[in-house]
């Protein structure tokens, strides 16, 4: 750490600023793992790098197995129920294949009562890249092809729900169906952006107020939207 102090962060790749900032907040947690790392042996920093990966991977499987019944009481409208029923503890018949999930993954641009594109989704015919973003990351499931900041990342459901919504079996980076990784990446990408550094700051206070939107109601957009409609491209 100090000899990246000395060379300064601008002398710094992207990838290992990512890194510097991701140790920065592990040592928040763990004040003196830095002097733990110094003093150990390289055999003892690898163990100690398996035992942070085995306990980020547990937290996140421990974070899906709790959602997948809570989600099911998210999305179903305040005094109705889902038709066709969905399980509680049982993911088939989700994502592209059930009309309430499938409106809340249907990319925010595409026509999701259009029954030739439904059906594509449905099949897999139609595939949807990681930075083609799900309406449910829009606040009130409404997307303003205007202006794409509107309400981006300020739904209710949000990201981890992506998954949780869909009808994989297993989280993973290399899924097909939703494309986790480049949907994760360009998420993050947005985020890192000095370029944004503005609008990220208004998202980040949104969120710091923990403020919680009901998942009540869907207005779907015709307009297609990804990540290069944020960037006005």
């Amino acid at each position: 750490m100090v000899e990246v102090e000395e060379r300064g962060l601008e002398t710094l790749t992207q990838e290992e600023r990512k890194e510097y900032s991701a140790f920065w907040e592990l040592l928040k947690i763990v004040p003196n793992l830095e002097d733990h790392i110094m003093s150990s042996s390289e055999q003892d920093v690898i163990a100690m790098a398996e035992l942070i990966h085995k306990g980020t991977s547990r937290a996140r499987s421990d974070d899906m197995k709790s959602m997948k019944a809570t989600i099911i009481d998210w999305i179903t409208p305040k005094g109705q129920a889902l038709i066709p029923h969905i399980p509680r503890n049982v993911k088939m018949g989700q994502g592209f294949h059930h009309e309430c999930t499938g409106v809340l993954l249907c990319p925010a641009g595409y026509e999701w009562a259009n029954s030739e594109m439904k059906a594509k989704l449905c099949s897999g015919q139609l595939q949807v890249a990681g930075d083609q973003w799900p309406l449910f990351l829009y606040a009130d499931y409404s997307y303003d092809v205007e202006d794409p900041w509107n309400g981006l990342l300020r739904s209710g459901l949000l990201v981890l729900a992506c998954f949780t919504l869909t009808s994989t079996q297993m989280f993973s980076w290399t899924d097909l169906v939703t494309d986790s990784e480049w949907f994760y990446i360009s998420i993050l990408e947005l985020l890192e952006d000095l370029d944004k550094a503005d609008e990220v700051d208004q998202l980040m206070g949104w969120w710091n107020q923990y403020k919680v939107i009901d998942p009540v109601g869907v207005t779907l957009m015709s307009q297609q939207t990804d990540l290069s409609l944020v960037y006005g491209e």
